[in-house]
């Protein structure tokens, strides 16, 4: 029998006699992740934009600014509104169609991290107190799906933020009139950068960053949101609770990718920045 063969009948014993050495099928370490790239800019409509590429896993986020009005209990907070699309051409998994659950999930857990880390003060994005906001609405499309899909969105939504400049807005409260000036624009104020790692357990082995064949064969999840050093969203899902030494071993982990990822966007917006400020 053939090793693809072997692969496809027993994809458990496959990747158990590798994990046994160490090592896993494509050559990577347990704990090694795989390599990361981001662009900026994008998508030339949105307001803002970028992509990234981890591994093979691939996500674009663009981003829509508009005007709306605020929730009557919020009446000084805008809205930030994460969609994540797992597009057919990523994987044969997904069908064309409503967003499946996994999606849903993904667009919920980005709210959530991205609110708990308090990447965006919702407030910054108030014009009017009670009577006008943003709304800043991400869509993000998995092009590619190689596993870590919420990681790679995550790192495309704040990386996008990062680029999204709005247009200064005059509101005239007694007639209720909008002037939108487009030649007076900011730039959104992006207070961290929020990075999620995820694990999961095969085998009773820990795996950092997994490919999509190794989600499928795991029996927990987890992902580490971290922020300014700090976690500041977790969730682990299926199996028992990991113990405080794996745990402190997951989150040394993510620590260690958030201080990457922070460092890589600064360098590349700087470098993106010297061209502009040389022609002004």
């Amino acid at each position: 029998m053939d090793l693809k063969t072997f692969k496809l009948l027993h994809p458990v014993k496959y990747y158990k006699d590798y994990l046994e050495n160490n090592i896993r099928p494509d050559g990577r370490e347990l704990d090694e992740l795989r390599p990361l790239a981001i662009s900026f800019g994008v998508v030339k409509s949105a307001d803002g934009s970028a992509i990234v590429k981890l591994g093979n896993t691939t996500v674009v986020c663009g981003i829509k600014a508009e005007l709306a009005a605020p929730k009557a209990l919020e009446p000084r907070k805008g809205f930030l509104v994460p969609n994540v699309e797992l597009s057919p051409v990523s994987s044969p998994s997904y069908r064309p169609g409503p967003p499946c659950d996994e999606a849903q999930v993904h667009s919920q857990s980005l709210a959530d991290a991205i609110n708990n880390s308090r990447c965006i003060d919702l407030q910054d994005l108030c014009i009017s107190p009670g009577k006008l906001v943003w709304t800043l609405y991400c869509d993000l499309v998995c092009l590619d799906h190689d596993g870590c899909v919420f990681d790679a969105a995550i790192i495309a939504l704040v990386a996008a933020l990062h680029t999204v400049k709005l247009p200064a807005i005059q509101y005239n409260s007694d007639t209720e009139e909008t002037d939108v000036d487009t030649s007076n624009l900011s730039p959104l104020a992006v207070h961290c950068v929020p990075v999620t790692t995820s694990f999961v357990m095969v085998s009773d082995r820990l795996i950092a960053d997994p490919s999509a064949e190794e989600e499928k064969l795991a029996n927990t999840a987890l992902t580490v949101t971290i922020s300014d050093e700090k976690m500041s969203f977790f969730n682990q899902s299926g199996g028992d609770p990991m113990n405080s030494v794996t745990l402190k071993k997951c989150t040394d982990s993510a620590v260690k990718r958030e201080r990457s990822v922070k460092k890589m966007i600064h360098t590349i917006l700087n470098k993106l920045d010297k061209p502009s400020k040389m022609q002004q």
